[in-house]
């Protein structure tokens, strides 16, 4: 007999998957949904209406006995509020949904929560039903054979009504299907024509289009590719009425034709509306227009080209007429601006942005070609400790944020609590409250209306504040010293991981009392600061607090598991192996944990970036290096011209980016080009593709800089650098080596020719201070359709959340793998719904394919730092590199940040645990075989210790 206590299988289901009461109670209110019926016509949603429904198959099978009641009740209202709220989800901001997807929704529902015997009675209902309409149908047809079905009527923009092309929508739908293996066109129309009912506005018929082949992207990836070509459609249509002023239409075909006349078009008319600058109207548009592919429309997934439309394409008045290759062509363009043969360097590079191979990042894709072209991703500024500094430092950050520039500020010089202030002989507040005024200005001012403005504070493990720096992200305490919106990060100097693995002491000082120590590396910090503690021993410094180090430590990660935040990046790896410590000290990373460049009163630094696709430069022989070569070339001379067209917001940033010329190429696609050659994540063979493949992208990006110094010259402050001396990145993790000691253990193999390379660089120069970062990729990745930056897959099948909706995005890979085995069907997509997109315990998959298809949680977080390290050695800057853990404990935590900073890692950013829901499902898994072989490291490199050779 089951308590009032206990929950059904449906509750369990329910409180499982994160559903709420309230959400389908507040859309319900709203009136936003509405349901098709199966005549055309529209209801409103009624959720009353599901319960009976279900209530009836309850009764059929368990009968109506009171205690039956009571269980059919309370299961019955958990499974509708369960069903209302995944539809709601699916369509946050209402619309329709036809009334056979909610039965679907439904029967899955009752299968979810264990309840087989309903479904089945649910099912048997179904098909009576359908056989019972079908007898109808076939009666009156039988009567009436004369008669044709009715056809919908469609309103135009004009109020006037007209009957449905449907010969145009099979048309559509044809074109879109075309070269598409799995997907049946007849399914996509049948349930858009299910979807229109009489008197849909015109444009909601390209909408439901759409829709239809979106809602079967979980039965088969390719059908992500139909959704974007009929989404093709709507673009054609509003960018094309938009000049002209006519309602037009154009299928992929007839485009092939137009774009050119288009794109003159296009280019003339943004000008005139003063969306792009007047200097793109004075190149040879005709060249530009018969070199743009229109075939390369169709290259795009659903979440790709949906992100473009909604975030990057040109629009006036919420009207966007800007189509995907003219988007190519305006980047290029604007990246051409300052070429001697500007048409031909805009083709080339419009070819390798409409190719998908390299992709610049958001800014330069947001602004290249218009009349503010702030092209740069990042700003990293030191806060200096005076009151008219600081809200200066807070001004810069408005402005670099305006534009679309993540920022990452450096707050260690600001003295702590409790430090005198001679002007007013008071004490200080400390650095939090002006941390908080900084997170306030990054909500206020966002990046241009596009995406939430982006900051993150860094402040060195010796601040005073550190204690209270840790907590800004905690939901509980004084609300007036928490930073919610903004990311936090420590600073950690080589000197307190070493106290921490010989469990000393750590002392916390004021910066006024001690300022040498924020510009202070190495062998020269640690003298420095056992003198600042012999000195606050002997009174000589008032504010300072002793600690033991592993009690901070563990502090740290604590936070970090408990917020996400700080990070923790290392300061002494990014200043003894940067390039430009002649002229500098790296005082923070930047928003995203992948830049390490000098800050100072006087410069704030920039950085330019953009990622090749890994993926397109993999084939199942391995990497393709040719291809790889001419795609840097071409990409580092685009991310070089960024620096001379770039839109500068503040003086300092144009001061140090015209002086040093840094740039950051990265990559993405990693994950995709393991799938191409076979090789799971969690191993060996992995950490090796890793080393070799940042090691040809190092040795090419050095290559172009150095070539183009030879064609434009040297950057301003090369001369005493790193490369001047024939120090490239991979040389100087022997400078890192000869100030930690035993506290580094780094493969150094090599298979190019470095040293030919470090004679061309000392004899011609390099263009550019720094050339290579990994950034996370989040969007553009989306945009070219491949896994993000150097992450592992997510989930293989789940729904991602941006700023343009809800995508469901499916693993193709193993899609394909699992159709060649035949064992792709109806079944195993539920499976993957179930199991959150794991393979793992899905018992019919073979275990070579539960290892390649591992997913981020299943993957022993060491194989990430393995591999993370094998391409720290050949970057001259860092890597975003998110590091994920199932069941975090602090003993894990522990080991594994000690490994990052051991295997030399400049940085790392988030620290990603599962849900207490999501685990206890993941208990029912097996670990992947791989998993076993995962790297062991002592809680600190002991030389003695075979594990950690």
């Amino acid at each position: 007999m089951r308590t009032e206590s206990q929950t059904t299988p449906a509750q369990a289901a329910l409180a499982a998957e994160g559903y709420s009461d309230a959400a389908p109670a507040r859309a319900e209110a709203a009136g936003q949904y509405r349901v098709i019926r199966r005549n055309g016509k529209q209801t409103h949603f009624d959720a009353d209406k599901i319960k009976v429904a279900m209530t009836k198959a309850f009764l059929a099978v368990e009968g109506g006995s009171a205690a039956a009641s009571s269980r059919i009740h309370e299961t019955v209202n958990a499974l509708t509020r369960q069903i209302a709220e995944g539809l709601f989800r699916r369509m946050p901001d209402g619309g329709t949904v036809h009334i056979e997807d909610i039965q679907d929704y439904v029967e899955l529902a009752l299968m979810r929560a264990g309840e087989h015997k309903v479904a089945r009675a649910y099912v048997l209902y179904r098909e009576q039903q359908a056989a019972k309409r079908a007898a109808e149908t076939a009666a009156k047809q039988a009567a009436q054979p004369e008669a044709g079905g009715d056809v919908p009527q469609v309103t135009l923009a004009d109020g006037s009504r007209a009957p449905l092309d449907a010969a145009r929508l099979q048309a559509l739908v044809d074109e879109a299907c075309e070269g598409l293996a799995d997907v049946d066109p007849a399914r996509v129309l049948k349930d858009t024509l299910r979807g229109l009912y009489d008197g849909i506005k015109a444009q909601d018929v390209g909408q439901t289009l759409t829709m239809s082949a979106r809602t079967l992207i979980d039965k088969d990836p390719n059908y992500s590719l139909v959704a974007a070509r009929l989404l093709l459609d709507t673009l054609r249509s509003e960018a094309l009425g938009f000049l002209s002023g006519l309602a037009e239409t154009a299928t992929q075909a007839e485009m092939a034709e137009r774009y050119p006349e288009y794109f003159a078009a296009y280019v003339h008319r943004a000008v005139e509306l003063e969306l792009l600058d007047e200097e793109l109207t004075r190149y040879d548009l005709a060249r530009l227009g018969a070199a743009l592919r229109p075939e390369r429309d169709r290259l795009f997934t659903y979440l790709g080209l949906q992100t473009l439309y909604d975030r990057y394409f040109i629009h006036s008045q919420g009207q966007r007429f800007e189509l995907p290759q003219a988007f190519f062509m305006r980047v290029a363009m604007g990246l051409a601006i300052n070429e001697v043969d500007r048409e031909a360097k805009a083709v080339e590079f419009y070819e390798l942005l409409s190719s998908l191979d390299f992709m610049s990042s958001t800014p330069t894709l947001f602004n290249a070609g218009t009349l503010r072209p702030q092209l740069s991703s990042c700003y990293l500024t030191t806060v200096p400790d005076d009151l008219d500094g600081i809200f200066a430092a807070v001004k810069d950050n408005a402005l670099l944020s305006k534009f679309a520039g993540g920022l990452g500020n450096d707050w260690t010089r600001v003295r702590g609590l409790g430090a005198h202030i001679k002007g007013t002989n008071g004490k200080s507040q400390g650095v939090v409250p002006f941390l908080k005024v900084a997170n306030d200005t990054a909500v206020a001012v966002n990046q241009g209306g596009k995406r939430k403005g982006a900051v993150c504070a860094y402040l060195e493990t010796w601040h005073v504040d550190i204690e209270e720096f840790l907590e800004l992200r905690k939901n509980t305490g004084d609300e007036r010293r928490r930073t919610h919106d903004m990311n936090t990060a420590n600073w950690i100097p080589d000197l307190f991981m070493k106290r921490v693995a010989e469990e000393g002491e750590w002392t916390l000082f004021s910066p006024n009392e001690v300022p040498d120590l924020h510009d202070l590396v190495g062998t020269a910090f640690e003298a420095r600061y056992a003198e600042y503690e012999a000195k606050a021993a002997r009174g000589e410094i008032k504010v300072f607090r002793k600690v033991k180090a592993v009690d901070l430590w563990r502090k740290m990660l604590s936070m970090l598991f408990e917020t996400g935040h700080p990070w923790i990046a290392f300061k002494d790896p990014c200043n003894l192996r940067s390039p430009q410590q002649h002229v500098g000290v790296v005082h923070s990373s930047n928003l995203c944990t992948e830049i390490t460049l000098n800050t100072s009163d006087d410069e704030i630094a920039v950085c330019n970036l953009g990622s090749v696709n890994l993926a397109q430069h993999v084939t199942e022989q391995g990497l393709d290096t040719a291809k790889l070569a001419r795609t840097i070339k071409t990409a580092m001379r685009m991310l070089d011209n960024v620096i001379d067209y770039n839109y500068y917001s503040v003086p300092q940033a144009r001061r140090a980016n015209l002086r040093h010329r840094p740039v950051g190429l990265g990559l993405m696609g990693f994950q995709d080009a393991l799938y191409k050659l076979r090789l799971p994540y969690a191993s060996e063979a992995a950490v090796e593709f890793a080393d070799r493949s940042m090691e040809a992208v190092s040795y090419y990006a050095i290559e172009a800089s150095t070539e183009l110094a030879a064609e434009r010259g040297a950057y301003k402050t090369f001369d005493g650098s790193l490369w001047s001396r024939g120090v490239l990145p991979i040389d100087s993790l022997n400078l890192l080596e000869e100030t930690r000691g035993q506290y580094i253990q780094v493969d150094k193999s090599s298979t190019l020719d470095w040293d030919g390379l470090r004679e061309r660089v000392k004899a011609q120069g390099m263009r550019n201070s720094n050339t290579m970062a990994i950034a996370p990729t989040a969007t553009i990745s989306n945009i070219c359709g491949v896994s993000q930056s150097i992450e592992p897959t997510y989930q293989n099948l789940f729904v991602k959340s941006n700023l343009s909706g809800e995508f469901t995005v499916i693993n193709p890979h193993l899609v394909a793998d699992l159709k060649s085995r035949r064992l792709w069907d109806e079944v195993m997509v539920n499976d993957l719904k179930y199991y959150d997109g794991s393979v793992s315990a899905i018992d019919r998959v073979p275990d070579d394919l539960k290892a390649l298809y591992a997913t981020a949680f299943e993957i022993d977080a060491r194989w990430l730092v393995e591999a993370a390290s094998r391409r720290q050695k050949w970057l001259d800057q860092a890597q975003s590199l998110n590091l994920y853990m199932a069941e975090p404990s602090g003993k894990k935590l522990d080991n594994l940040y000690k490994l990052a900073w051991v295997r030399g890692l400049k940085t790392t950013y988030y620290l990603r645990s599962l849900g207490a829901t999501h685990m206890e499902k993941a208990a029912t898994r097996s670990a992947p075989a791989a998993a076993e072989e995962a790297p062991k490291v002592c809680s600190i490199l002991d030389p003695e210790c075979e594990a950690c050779q």
